[in-house]
């Protein structure tokens, strides 16, 4: 019992400790080229669940607020009906973010998955991750670990349940354990393809008139 839980609950811990300093609020938040918006599940309709909102709103905020150039999109589109870029970047363009500026992933299946791609498919080496305070310290450990750049933007916008907190943060304990295989031990390859470098046109932070701040791992 006792060693489960070490199993368990130690590398979720340090995974914590390691992201903390790397984590910011939408107004402390450094500028970058890129966010890096998480998929986080779907509503019947096909639009955006209520945290996935939350991180599409966030990421829609530091870029008018000048602080990133594109938004990289990731999430799950396996089926035909379940589309997470998709709906996510319907409801970005609704809050007003260009489509020019909007990049989508659609084989962001896990954290995992969307830190390679974003490196190996996107060719983006420094990042903002936009995500709930639950699941940044496994995005940034993540990234981090597979060479990209990364600190956290808290997107927490709601008072979410408590019983629904609870219910996440037992799942990450879980799920920070197979992170930290994956990165050191596994070493698994996601789905691939051709590059896909976002950059190539003047910036939005260019246009801004901004200046552009390194982040460091």
């Amino acid at each position: 019992m006792i060693t489960g839980v070490l199993v368990l609950g130690l590398p979720r811990l340090l995974v914590a400790i390691y992201a903390a300093p790397r984590t910011y609020t939408p107004q402390t938040a450094p500028q970058a080229r890129v966010a890096i918006v998480f998929g986080a599940g779907l509503q019947r309709d096909g639009t955006p669940s209520p945290v996935l909102r939350d991180r599409v709103a966030t990421a829609a905020d530091l870029y008018k607020a000048g602080k990133i150039e594109k938004i990289l999109m990731s999430g799950d589109n396996r089926f035909t009906y379940y589309n997470e870029p998709g709906a996510m970047l319907g409801y970005a363009l609704e809050l007003g973010v260009p489509r020019e500026d909007i990049v989508l992933d659609y084989a962001g299946r896990r954290t995992y998955d969307t830190c390679y791609r974003a490196r190996d498919i996107f060719q983006v080496n420094q990042v903002l991750l936009v995500t709930q305070s639950f699941h940044l310290p496994r995005a940034i450990f993540t990234c981090n670990a597979l060479g990209v750049a990364a600190i956290g933007v808290n997107a927490d916008r709601a008072h979410y349940q408590t019983s629904v907190q609870t219910l996440w943060q037992i799942r990450e304990m879980p799920a920070t354990l197979v992170a930290v295989w994956d990165v050191w031990i596994g070493k698994p390859e996601p789905v691939l393809g051709n590059r896909e470098p976002i950059f190539g046109q003047a910036s939005h932070a260019q246009r801004c008139q901004t200046d552009s701040t390194n982040i460091k791992p």
